[in-house]
């Protein structure tokens, strides 16, 4: 304790002499009166060191320093590091255990003759100092120390940089140490960490970088600097001193202790890859407007670099494939011979939009797509600055623009000719006009065409033209959907009466489905009255007539009377356009005969091998036509037989073929083997077809030279009854009054009607007056059958006006309705005034308009009796609607049987003269047969009589030569005396 005052009291006396900041002091240890063992303050700059010298006094002296030094006495560089190791790591701890043990450590490597020299161990021997309870903590720490020490302390620490780039922005910082613990702060340039920091803590190892550099700039180098405090590290101690005293040491201090290092990169140079993606400026691009495209370009890899603070140009061009016929699939390349539209250039100077030129014109319909390229090649000098040349992908529905394709067709009517009933169709040839028709899905997108059939006004082919006759009747529309270009028939139309029907065919926008429209360019319609568009539905005429003699003797005269009814009013006028012939102007009268029995007079007759009497002819006109009147045309047979006149009519571009029928009993007489009676005989002919409530009748032709006084025909009607059961004649639905039959001619039974459809068979029988029966027809016989049919589907009218009126006297107009009448239908008759030779029926010919008449069914109808005002032709027009006012039939202007001539009121006749000589044998008086002949040309409405000149006779309406006012008087007689003619009953 003694020895320690003594110290302490040295220790003081050296501070009064040495300045208090730089003498030493005992630090952080144990002194328990054995010396002290820890470490010593030193007080030039604050930190614990340890003594080195076992032998030496204690530095409480001033002491000086420190001084790095490597070397030391005879220690190797090894234990120099293991000390600077111990020494930093626990040389300045404020625990007495540690700063004992390291205390200990120096002495055993600094004084270890000394230390050693107790005959024990030195750790054993020095511990002693501390007490007893924490010297086995001290030489714990001790061990550790050592142990530690020996592994981890190095002679020469150290730290190297190294940076390789992969390649332009991706590289390693690579970091070695030695000890290969170390660790320290690195930092980097134009780059930066995996972590995005350019700045980090690392040890040794390789360590990933990306390149950061400035943008737009050409080329860069990647710098890196690291600094390691390597405190404690290398064979170094800073020494301190105290004259005359111990020297202290502890670890080297300060920036001596720190590693640094850098690195930095070759010159790297830079390239960049614009890309381009583009979206259509319009997805539809009508044709003749231009394909604009819109870019968005984009940088994929670095920056859009610059030269001397420009932009470098890039040179994109863009190439239009097309047309294709539907979006083609998407594809790295355009496929092989892919026709291309055009192309375009766009200069690019960075990342943004762009818009395309628009050069290129859409011509035609198609798909087209934009393919846009950057050749790297094509650049110069600037090529390098390119890291790739670039192409987007061929098809890409963004990319593609579609030009709608213009459908159309071209049509012919399936029948050039036709006639009323007839379904009529068109065959339409599609196409587009403009270009490819479009697909979708591998399919040809379907088009609706719409074609209408119009009933042409008047009797005349129509002119073509773009738009469609306002006073054209539709007679309906039909739908083709076209699947695709090529070759469609239309649904049928039926028919009208007669007349010309020329379709019209259109594309409406807004008849497709909605997913189509935007394919179409537009709406089409094609012309109104194209030629090959137009069929003629041929009217049909008719013809009824009467022998005025049906017994005659050899050598003696026949004569007839024709009424012609169904010719247009304008018959024998039309001299053909080029497409449509002209008129047929010659009807033909034949007088077949003789026939041994009148059983060969069939409609199967072979006409071309029969034996001809005489033939003649007059115009194919509307009229009343007498034959057998005159010299030039007498109808005189030579020998004994049955004869018969057929009309016929070779027929034309308007009107239809005809032919009068052989089995005619209304044109057929006998002439006997002289000196012969000729036997009561009973023909009959029924009318052959009625629609269900249709009236229809029986005629009969009685024969024979000795016809009893107070004969008189009873006529029975039978069933109706289904075809295919065969004739039935029970029980009559009809029975006709008594008609007397007072000499031969003919004779009708008067008409009926039945409600259902089926066949209705007739039966006609003689009696005498008595009631015996003088000749009776047969059940089911040839001719005696009338076919009744049901009502059509399709509603039809067919009229029949007033031919000829005097001025002053009523006319009126008659319509004939069959088919399916819709509720709440109405129909209406005009008539126009013409005053041309074309028929016209406009509002400025309009001249009577009826009242509406309601429509209940099928049946006739008659117009309001209208008294014309002036002499002339006048057109009837016939019109039905239904109860929305929508059109459903209307009639031809100029129409066969729709024509009323109004002629002036004639002089007051002379006293009438008496026809000419007309031979009449054997079969009585020829008078009432003549009147039989009027009375029927008169109930069919024909008035006007012609001249029957061979070709000659070409008289028009109300035009009578001289030598016709025989017959003129013939009329005036019987035209009194009808209304009590006997054959006319019923």
């Amino acid at each position: 304790m003694s020895a320690l005052l003594a110290l302490f009291l040295l220790a003081g006396t050296f501070a009064l002499n040495t300045p208090a900041a730089h003498a030493g002091s005992l630090g952080v240890g144990y002194n328990i009166g054995m010396g002290f063992l820890g470490a010593y303050n030193t007080d030039v700059d604050g930190r614990q060191a340890y003594c080195v010298d076992l032998d030496s006094s204690s530095p409480f002296s001033q002491t000086y320093g420190p001084e790095t030094i490597t070397s030391l006495d005879s220690l190797s560089r090894q234990q120099l590091a293991e000390l600077n190791y111990v020494l930093d790591r626990w040389g300045q701890s404020g625990d007495p255990n540690i700063t004992a043990a390291v205390a200990l450590h120096v002495w055993s490597v600094t004084s270890a003759g000394t230390y050693n020299s107790h005959g024990m161990s030195g750790d054993d021997y020095y511990v002693a100092r501390a007490p007893a309870s924490e010297r086995g903590s001290i030489l714990a720490n001790l061990a550790a120390m050592r142990q530690e020490a020996a592994v981890y302390a190095v002679t020469d620490p150290s730290l190297t940089l190294s940076l390789a780039m992969s390649d332009q922005y991706a590289g390693t910082l690579t970091v070695a140490t030695h000890p290969a613990g170390l660790a320290g702060t690195a930092t980097l340039s134009d780059a930066e960490f995996a972590d995005g920091s350019s700045s980090r803590t690392i040890g040794a190892g390789a360590h990933p970088i990306t390149g950061t550099p400035a943008d737009g700039v050409p080329s860069y180098r990647v710098g890196a600097s690291m600094s390691i405090a390597a405190a404690g590290y290398g064979a170094a101690l800073d020494l301190y001193s105290t004259p005359g005293s111990q020297r202290l040491v502890a670890a080297v201090a300060g920036s001596s202790t720190g590693l640094s290092a850098s690195a930095e990169s070759p010159v790297i140079e830079l390239d960049f890859q614009p890309s381009i993606t583009t979206q259509v400026a319009s997805r539809y691009v009508a044709e003749g407007d231009a394909f604009v495209d819109g870019l968005t370009v984009s940088v994929s890899k670095g920056t859009w670099i610059h030269l001397d603070g420009a932009s470098i140009e890039v040179t994109a061009t863009g190439t239009l494939y097309g047309p294709f016929d539907e979006q083609p699939a998407e594809a790295d390349t355009p496929p092989a011979g892919a026709m291309v539209a055009g192309t375009e250039t766009v200069t690019l100077t960075g990342a943004g939009s762009y818009t395309s030129p628009g050069s290129i014109i859409a011509a035609e319909s198609g798909f087209y797509t934009w393919v846009w390229s950057i050749d790297k090649d094509a650049h110069g000098a600037n090529a390098k600055y390119l890291t790739d040349s670039f192409t987007d992908r061929f098809g890409q529905v963004t990319e593609t623009s579609v030009v709608p394709f213009q459908p159309v067709a071209l049509s012919e009517a399936d029948q050039r000719l036709a006639v009323p009933g007839d379904a009529l169709t068109d065959t339409i040839t599609v196409s587009s006009s403009n270009g490819v028709w479009l697909k979708k899905d591998g399919a040809y997108i379907p088009v609706i065409f719409e074609g209408t059939a119009y009933q042409v006004p008047g009797t005349l082919p129509p002119a073509q033209d773009a738009v469609i006759d306002s006073a054209s009747v539709p007679l309906g529309t039909v739908t083709v959907t076209a699947d695709g270009p090529g070759i469609y028939t239309s649904p049928s139309i039926l028919a009208p009466t007669g007349g010309f029907v020329t379709w019209v065919w259109e594309v409406r926008t807004t008849s497709q489905p909605e997913w189509v429209r935007d394919y179409l360019a537009n709406g089409w319609q094609d012309d109104y009255g194209i030629t090959v568009e137009t069929s003629s539905v041929r009217w049909p005429i008719t013809t009824t007539s009467l022998m005025r003699e049906y017994n005659v003797h050899p050598g003696g005269r026949a004569f007839d009377v024709v009424t012609v009814t169904g010719f247009p009013a304008n018959h024998g006028d039309f001299t053909g356009d080029g497409y449509w012939g002209a008129d047929v102007d010659e009807l033909r009268h034949t007088v077949y005969g003789p026939f041994a029995t009148d059983t060969q007079l069939t409609d199967d007759l072979d006409l071309h091998t029969a034996p001809i009497l005489t033939e003649l002819t007059t115009p194919a006109r509307n009229g009343v036509y007498k034959l057998g009147y005159t010299d030039e045309d007498k109808i005189v047979p030579t020998e004994p037989g049955f004869y018969v006149l057929v009309t016929t009519f070779a027929g034309d571009d308007r009107v239809q073929p005809y032919q009068s029928s052989p089995a005619d009993v209304l044109e057929r007489f006998y002439v006997p083997p002289t000196g012969t009676e000729v036997p009561v005989s009973v023909i009959t002919q029924a009318t052959p077809e009625a629609f269900v409530g249709q009236p229809f009748s029986d005629t009969a032709l009685v024969q024979g030279t000795q016809i009893p006084d107070g004969a008189f025909l009873v006529f029975r009607a039978y069933g109706p009854h289904p075809a295919e059961a065969g004739p039935v004649c029970e029980v009559p639905f009809f029975e006709s009054e008594e008609i007397p039959v007072t000499q031969a001619g003919i004779y009708r039974s008067g008409t009926t009607r039945v409600d259902t459809a089926g066949n209705v068979y007739w039966i006609e029988t003689l009696y005498d007056s008595n009631g015996e029966i003088i000749a009776e027809g047969e059940c089911g016989a040839p001719g005696e059958t009338t076919i009744v049919k049901e009502q059509p589907e399709e509603l039809s009218v067919k009229t029949n006006a007033v031919p000829t009126v005097t001025l002053g006297d009523p006319a009126h107009d008659v319509a004939t309705v069959t088919g399916t009448v819709p509720a709440g239908a109405q129909l209406r008759f005009e008539a126009y005034r013409q005053d041309g030779d074309t028929a016209t029926c406009t509002p400025e010919e309009l001249v009577f308009t009826s009242t509406v008449i309601e429509l209940d069914g099928p049946g006739e109808y008659g117009s309001d009796e209208v008294v014309f005002d002036r002499t002339g032709v006048y057109y009837w027009v016939e019109t039905v609607t239904d109860k929305d006012g929508t059109i459903l039939h209307r009639g031809v202007c100029g129409a066969p049987d729709e024509t009323t001539i109004v002629t002036p009121v004639p002089d007051e006749p002379s006293k009438p003269g008496t026809p000419g000589e007309l031979a009449h044998t054997g079969g009585g008086d020829w008078w009432p047969l003549g009147l039989a002949g009027g009375l029927i040309a008169a109930a069919t409405g024909g008035v006007l009589l012609f001249g029957r000149r061979l070709a000659i006779a070409r008289a028009r309406v109300g035009y009578v030569r001289e030598e016709d006012q025989g017959f003129e008087e013939f009329r005036a007689q019987f035209e009194g005396a009808k209304r009590n003619s006997p054959q006319m009953n019923g």
